[in-house]
């Protein structure tokens, strides 16, 4: 089974949730770090959730819910969250255009 890094996203998700990442099939995923940075002078949210497949985001999946980013900050989470084939990671912000999401993580086939 070939381990593959790989950047998983980098934008700046809407206001309205919508999908960031699909899980390939034959493939798990593992999140290894998320890279919020608040590019604004004034604080900001963001929320992201993991979906699995089939799913919609809702408060059962959010892994990070109304996160503020103080203004002109950048937070970096590192974690380790398998995903399989299918499954989403969907994002929404508070504040158009301000914060700029960086995930990375392993694809495993």
């Amino acid at each position: 089974m070939p381990n593959t890094p790989k950047r998983l996203y980098i934008g700046q998700p809407g206001t309205a949730a919508s999908t960031l990442y699909t899980v390939p099939a034959n493939t798990k995923s593992i999140v290894k770090n998320v890279v919020l940075t608040n590019t604004t002078g004034a604080d900001a949210t963001i929320t992201l959730h993991f979906v699995p497949s089939g799913g919609t985001a809702g408060a059962a999946n959010k892994v990070i819910s109304s996160y503020t980013v103080s203004a002109n900050d950048t937070v970096v989470i590192d974690l380790s969250a398998v995903l399989e084939a299918g499954d989403t990671i969907q994002g929404l912000q508070g504040t158009a255009s301000a914060v700029t999401v960086y995930l990375s993580g392993v694809e495993v086939a």
